[in-house]
């Protein structure tokens, strides 16, 4: 149901774009004023995520952590997996949001014949992360020679890398076939294991759909039906520059590959892709493991009239004894 709902609604995206500009002309609307508003949407959804999670108190140290703690001088500690400082926060952080650390030490875990517990290798799902990510990541750099004038050197330098196996014309990028193949195969291996497709949800198949209809519209553009780059330039930098103008003579293509990243900016804030911010707020893996070392004070702890036993019974002995409960004095 889930996936059959996720992906009904994604098509539905790209008739309304597809009638909206060939029946309605709404060029302007789907090239303007919608994608204005869809920053807008990420921009305040963003910050606000962002603020309400560094609000929540964080009293204790709760650090997820793989690897000795600091503890005596002899016993060699960890200071990655469990560190006692900033610097190995730092770098524990790096590692996970740049190569995915912990994801690579994932196992599966199957119960065998026996029964028998048996873990297996698991680096597909590893694999295929880091693929979509850093891929998605280089063609957002790419794109960027569309909202810049001068280009910057960087997204030069990024596109050549990128196009540096030329086959035909126009050059094959990598990050394109990257980028369908892994999330190709995040969608599959969550229909195909029976435990990750009864956790799904449309949530979870939704931004997967939108994906793919993004990368798919992207390649068309690119080596099957070509757009006139020059004006989707001149669109892009009216829109950066608080001038919009919607030029004649670009595809409908083009309108549905513009309006489906504009959905995903304004979906983003409210899914489970704000783990980009999120994760640099978790307390099990922003925080160092010093409670050995440094005492914590709960700042919830308000002074409190404490009520001893003693006073209790004081309080309450004549109706206790008429109760028949035991009374330390009589």
């Amino acid at each position: 149901m889930g996936i059959k709902f996720s992906l009904l609604t994604v098509v539905a995206l790209v008739l309304a774009v597809f009638l909206g500009v060939k029946a309605a002309g709404l060029q302007y609307f789907f090239g303007v004023i919608f994608p204005y508003a869809a920053i807008f949407i990420f921009l305040v959804g963003f910050i606000y995520r962002i603020l309400k999670w560094a609000r929540s108190p964080v009293p204790f140290r709760i650090p997820t952590t793989a690897g000795q703690q600091k503890s005596l001088p002899w016993i060699k500690q960890n200071k990655i997996d469990n560190p006692s400082t900033t610097a190995g926060v730092v770098a524990r952080m790096a590692l996970e949001v740049l190569l995915f650390r912990s994801l690579f030490r994932n196992t599966k875990v199957e119960l065998r014949e026996g029964p028998k517990i048996a873990y297996q290798w698991e680096k597909w799902l590893w694999l295929a992360g880091l693929a979509f990510h850093w891929s998605f990541f280089i063609i957002l750099v790419r794109h960027l020679r569309f909202f810049t004038e001068p280009v910057p050197f960087f997204v030069h330098m990024t596109d050549r890398l990128d196009g540096f196996l030329q086959v035909g014309l126009p050059g094959i990028y990598i990050t394109d076939l990257l980028f369908l193949a892994a999330v190709t195969y995040l969608f599959i291996r969550r229909v195909v294991i029976p435990q990750v497709r009864y956790i799904s949800l449309p949530a979870d198949y939704f931004p997967l759909f939108l994906l793919m209809a993004l990368g798919l519209t992207g390649v068309l553009m690119r080596y099957f039906t070509k757009v006139d780059v020059v004006k989707v330039k001149e669109l892009a930098l009216g829109l950066v520059t608080f001038q919009p103008k919607v030029p004649e003579g670009i595809g409908v293509l083009f309108y549905i590959h513009f309006f489906l990243i504009c959905t995903l900016f304004a979906y983003f804030p409210f899914s489970k892709l704000m783990h980009l911010g999120g994760v640099f707020l978790s307390p099990t893996r922003n925080l160092p493991n010093d409670s050995r070392m440094k005492r914590h004070i709960n700042p919830w702890n308000y002074p409190v009239k404490v009520h001893t036993y003693a006073e209790y019974e004081d309080h309450f002995r004549d109706k206790m004894i008429e109760a028949g409960l035991p009374v330390e004095k009589e």
